[in-house]
């Protein structure tokens, strides 16, 4: 008789302990395509920033593993910016603003590299587009958690269409 009951007492336990999914405690950032990120831009508009990257940039895996895994980082941009990682030297055909951007085997880039950054490459580059009228902003180099922090904080809460970048920075405090 007491057998019935504590099978059916752990195979409830099992159940519902088996449908939770444990958490890592670490958050990862929600990376897009750029033409995922223009299709979302247009339903909900905010910020685009780009990551823009090679494969055998070192500075560009430092980034990725001191900044970009950053849990205060990876929260401010999930909410507030649709993130992009871009390869630069990406060979596949990539459409943005209805345009398509191609490998360039002169420059050994794809054009969009180009375009975004307005021929000044640098890896890495973190690239901010607020919206179709309007040219990008371009970082170049490795930012620190604390380095990135005034930047996404002035165009994730569109302090850039109030007051330039040096007077927000004489009133800006870090907490990160």
């Amino acid at each position: 008789m007491l057998l019935k009951p504590l099978w059916i007492y752990a195979l409830i336990m099992f159940t519902v302990g088996s449908n939770k999914v444990p958490s890592t405690g670490k958050e990862k950032i929600q990376w897009l395509t750029l033409e995922e990120a223009q299709v979302k831009m247009q339903n909900d508009p905010k910020p685009v920033i780009i990551d823009l990257y090679t494969k055998w940039c070192y500075w560009c895996k430092v980034m990725d593993k001191k900044t970009y895994t950053n849990q205060k980082v990876i929260n401010y941009i999930n909410q507030n910016f649709y993130p992009v990682k871009l390869d630069a030297e990406a060979r596949k055909t990539i459409q943005w603003e209805d345009k398509d951007f191609k490998f360039n085997p002169d420059m050994n880039v794809n054009d969009i590299s180009l375009y975004l950054t307005n021929g000044q490459l640098s890896f890495p580059t973190t690239i901010i587009y607020t919206s179709v009228n309007e040219a990008p902003a371009n970082i170049p180099g490795f930012m620190a958690p604390d380095e990135i922090e005034p930047f996404l904080k002035y165009f994730g809460e569109q302090k850039y269409k109030k007051q330039t970048f040096q007077d927000f920075l004489k009133g800006f405090r870090k907490t990160w």
